[in-house]
């Protein structure tokens, strides 16, 4: 059931996000959104724990998931505007 509860929250975060920061450059579908979301997810989570925000055996739940998939958002939408120029 995590596995499952995770893809959930990282589409909505993806969806969120991608709601947040629209633009051109940025990822589309369904399985891209919540690929985004899961990711932002562990950049969210990482970065938690790094600074001490969560301990060891905890993640990020869904603001924090969302503010990940925005970070995410923003280093692809700066990849991707490289290529186009």
């Amino acid at each position: 059931m995590g596995i499952l509860w995770t893809i959930i929250i990282g589409f909505i975060a993806g969806v969120i996000a991608k709601f947040i920061m629209p633009g051109d450059n940025e990822p589309s579908g369904f399985i891209m959104t919540t690929i985004l979301g899961i990711v932002g997810a562990f950049v969210a989570t990482y970065l938690g724990q790094a600074l001490g925000w969560y301990g060891p055996d905890q993640g990020a739940g869904l603001i924090g998931a969302v503010v990940g998939a925005i970070i995410v958002l923003f280093v692809y939408g700066l990849f991707a505007s490289r290529r186009t120029t």
